[in-house]
């Protein structure tokens, strides 16, 4: 996976490099600023933008919104010490893959990290339920007006497990008793059907407009 590190301290990205590297990832480049990652990012065409969000110049959110705009097959990933809900929900809207904080512990930080380069969503347990109880109250009266679009049963039934917090190809495949590339096929015709980029998008969507039961129902008891 080639990786480009985008954030203002040069101790931090040294350190962020080294740990990268020490896994065997390709850090393709460093930028302290949004435009400079920008210009990277169109000259490097990395795999995974790592994005901080408070730089000066650009900051990441802006930075963000024109790299998915410029270059959507780039993955951008907000790396962050803001733990601030606004940032979370606008990253995800900016279309961010995740959204992980700089305090995550190593392991989980290069399990999600790979996960990203799969195409699952990058986001812990505790910001993903901050995210779906935003998106689950926002705009009701727009979620009660919209009808559900078509899905499969299947495709319904992936789609209730994801606003779970179920994301992950891996677990998907485990609650369904299917294999992984048979998740990937469901999960991309959800995608191609409400005209989404991401699994974020997805679960934020499904809840915006009560395409599924946002509680869940009785799935958590399967967990």
């Amino acid at each position: 996976m080639r990786i480009l590190i985008v954030d203002d301290h040069a101790l931090f990205r040294d350190g962020l490099r080294s740990l990268l590297e020490a896994k065997d990832f390709q850090v393709v480049g460093e930028a302290e600023d949004g435009g400079q990652a920008i210009e990277l990012a169109w000259r490097e065409k990395p795999d995974v933008v790592l994005m901080d969000l408070t730089m000066p110049n650009m900051g990441g959110l802006e930075a963000t919104k024109r790299l998915v705009a410029e270059l959507p097959e780039v993955k951008v990933l907000v790396l962050t010490a803001s733990d601030d809900e606004s940032d979370l929900f606008e990253a995800i809207r900016s279309g961010a893959r995740g959204y992980l904080l700089k305090d995550l512990e190593s392991d989980q930080f290069f399990e999600l990290l790979e996960g990203v380069g799969r195409g699952e969503p990058a986001i812990t347990p505790s910001l993903a339920k901050k995210l779906l109880e935003e998106f689950a109250r926002s705009r009701p009266a727009e979620r009660r007006a919209r009808d559900p679009l078509a899905l499969t049963e299947r495709e319904r039934e992936v789609l209730e497990w994801m606003v779970t917090g179920v994301t992950s190809n891996r677990e998907l495949a485990d609650r369904l008793s299917v294999k992984e590339n048979t998740v990937k096929f469901h999960v991309r015709n959800i995608l191609d059907k409400l005209h989404l980029h991401n699994r974020a998008e997805v679960v934020a969507y499904a809840l915006r407009h009560d395409i599924v039961d946002a509680s869940g129902g009785d799935r958590s008891s399967h967990r």
